[in-house]
């Protein structure tokens, strides 16, 4: 299937059916993501370590996502980038970023282990070890730190995997980990009773399948070969990658945050209270586990839809974009109102699966504790699982600050100070307390900001100019152009390919770019426009935005390709970087100069045209860096630079003369 026909295929295929094709591949691979979470717990509270030793694997927990967070921003990072370079057929740049990043995902796991292996009892304790369970909570964490580089590299590995068009291998090779993890638990725990050094024994070597299997498969790739080169650090092409899977880290820290505060907060007041420090811990460390399986189902139902989500809305399908929204809505719901009907009316079956609590002074405390946990806890699990829907879904469609926000209310904004405010009072009762407060509150903002963004979503896709074509031309220079806001580029390049004879290219881009990708032409067009002031960056990396830049680039190259012409704007000059006979411009003018044509051309008054220059050459900057990881308007990028208040006939006539110069050359 070629793009136009996978664009036509998202964009009018039944959704309950594309929801299967795209989502169930993404729920499988993350709930086998879980398992390696979930199952050390339940052999280990089965076993003689029980309570305490299911705390030691609590505290440890967090620790696990620091490293997690390093591998899935330079592993997203690096697919979401190789994605980029397959649809622009750049063969070069994916296979240095991904060995770069190979390389700064195993430094990145060595630096971990020499600042956790000496400091690992303080850093336990931080996270809630009690002295009851620091000795657990050090044996295995010494055999899990010692084999941080492979669980680093095949987490790092698989999201590559994934992008290569293999999502069937990387699963394989997640699974084929968490299964050997599966036999070898009860061997090492319960055969040779080798405690917690056999439950961490048992994940590393469920990692090393892993890892292996990951390995061979960088030996056959699909769309990059990695050599000898690969592995030389290529920082600007990494740069470009890192920027991608930033967002990743981001999410993983702040889970780390959140058990750092919520463990330390347990272990405070639980010693005051009658359960002590080591059941809380421990039943928070189940509860998270449990949540994970919860929460991973609805991500792997909105993640694997954000390709429709992105084409949607880039082609401006509205009404087909709500009805999606419905139909995940409705997917969420249902999974937390289950969850929830499950964790109010069987808590304990639910905890149960994790064993009996045999070497803690008052067994009867844990099931007392258990039982508030998941029934106040997690009582609006179904606001948590929707407040996560909405965040993926707003990074969907190109909107990151409403994702951030949306995301940060509840997490940052209003869980931490809840479980630091709310214990004062109410004591270890408090911290139960503060998740749902910060579900209700999150949840009210979340739906405020999807009612004011569907309101937004009116009109239908503009037509394309079905007439607009390439136009042959005669093999020659290819003239690129980036300007300044108000400095007249665009009329310079006018001026030029009317002098040379030559075709024209600005607003034809998009439109030919919307015939390429099927997206809307003034979607494509606005790419700068809608780029919110703060987050270019994030708004650029988002899918929808990569896959118009993609349809741009392709279009960019075809016009280059059929001869001689100008062409203004969307970073063609880095596009067409390998491109023999291209000549780059840049144009740039005084503030004065600039604000005077503005409001000429706009209309705009002499404030509203400084805040509309300042805000367009910023999107611009942004918009460049993120495609080429260079900066706009740096002279050494260009040929020519030219201020434009010279007179815009005395700029054209410099550029032609320098190209009859050229071409005599």
């Amino acid at each position: 299937m070629n793009d136009s026909e996978n664009s036509q295929f998202l964009g009018t295929e039944k959704i309950s059916k594309l929801m299967l094709k795209f989502s169930v591949p993404c729920v499988l691979s993350l709930l086998v993501s879980a398992l390696y979470n979930i199952v050390d717990q339940i052999f280990i509270g089965n076993s003689e370590l029980s309570a305490l030793g299911n705390a030691a694997t609590g505290v440890v927990f967090p620790i696990f996502i620091i490293a997690q967070a390093f591998a899935w921003c330079f592993g997203d990072g690096c697919a979401a980038y190789l994605n980029i370079c397959q649809g622009r057929k750049d063969t070069q740049s994916a296979h240095k970023a991904i060995g770069t990043g190979i390389i700064m995902t195993l430094l990145a796991s060595l630096v971990l282990m020499a600042v956790f292996f000496p400091l690992k009892t303080q850093l336990l304790t931080l996270f809630g070890a009690s002295v009851n369970s620091i000795g657990m909570a050090v044996e295995y964490f010494n055999i899990i730190l010692a084999f941080f580089p492979i669980y680093m590299l095949s987490n790092m590995m698989n999201a590559v995997i994934r992008a290569d068009g293999s999502p069937a291998w990387s699963m394989a090779s997640m699974l084929l980990g968490a299964i050997v993890n599966i036999i070898l638990d009860p061997v090492f725990i319960f055969g040779l009773h080798w405690g917690m050094s056999g439950a961490a024994l048992a994940t590393i070597i469920g990692q090393c399948v892993s890892f292996l299997i990951s390995l061979i498969y960088f030996f056959r790739t699909k769309t990059f070969k990695l050599t000898r080169k690969s592995f030389v650090p290529d920082f600007k092409a990494f740069s470009n990658a890192l920027k991608l899977g930033t967002s990743s880290f981001i999410t993983q820290m702040t889970i780390v945050i959140i058990s750092l505060v919520c463990n330390i907060m347990l272990a405070k007041y639980g010693a005051m209270s009658q359960y002590g420090v080591d059941i809380p811990i421990a039943i928070i460390g189940i509860e998270s586990k449990v949540f994970t399986v919860v929460i991973n189902l609805v991500v792997g139902i909105v993640l694997g839809c954000q390709p429709i989500i992105g084409y949607n809305i880039g082609a401006k399908n509205y009404d087909r974009v709500k009805q999606l929204y419905k139909s995940i809505l409705t997917c969420t719901i249902v999974i937390g109102l289950a969850a929830t009907l499950l964790f109010e009316v069987a808590p304990d079956a639910v905890v149960g699966i994790f064993g009996q609590p045999t070497n803690i002074p008052n067994p009867e405390d844990y099931w007392v504790f258990a039982e508030k946990t998941f029934r106040i806890f997690l009582s609006l699990v179904t606001f948590t699982c929707t407040i996560k829907m909405t965040s993926i879904f707003f990074q969907a469609v190109g909107k990151p600050a409403q994702a951030v926000i949306s995301s940060m209310i509840r997490d940052i904004i209003c869980f931490i100070p809840l479980i630091l405010i709310l214990p004062v009072f109410y004591g270890i009762e408090g911290i139960l307390f503060a998740a749902p407060i910060a579900d209700f509150i999150a949840m009210i903002v979340a739906v405020s900001l999807t009612a004011a963004y569907m309101k937004t979503l009116k009109g239908t896709s503009s037509k394309d100019e079905k007439d607009v074509v390439i136009k042959p031309s005669h093999k020659g220079v290819i003239i690129t152009i980036a300007r300044e806001h108000g400095s007249s580029g665009k009329q310079i390049g006018k001026i030029v390919s009317e002098k040379l004879g030559i075709p024209f290219y600005y607003k034809e881009m998009t439109a030919l770019a919307a015939q390429e990708s099927g997206l809307d032409k003034e979607f494509i067009s606005d790419l700068n426009a809608n780029s919110p002031t703060l987050m270019h960056d994030l708004y650029l990396s988002t899918s929808v935005v990569q896959q118009a830049v993609v349809a741009q680039d392709k279009v960019i190259r075809k016009i280059a390709d059929s001869g001689s012409c100008v062409i203004v704007g969307r970073a063609a000059d880095y596009v067409l970087r390998d491109y023999p006979d291209v000549i780059r411009i840049f144009i740039y003018a005084p503030k004065d100069f600039k604000m005077k044509r503005v409001m000429e051309v706009y209309g705009d008054s002499r404030e509203a045209a400084e805040k509309n220059i300042r805000r367009s050459d910023e999107a611009r900057a942004a918009y460049y860096r993120s495609i080429s990881g260079n900066i706009w308007g740096d002279r050494k990028n260009y040929e020519i630079l030219l201020d434009s208040s010279t007179g815009l006939d005395a700029c054209a006539d410099v550029i032609c003369e320098y190209i009859r110069s050229y071409q005599k050359n």
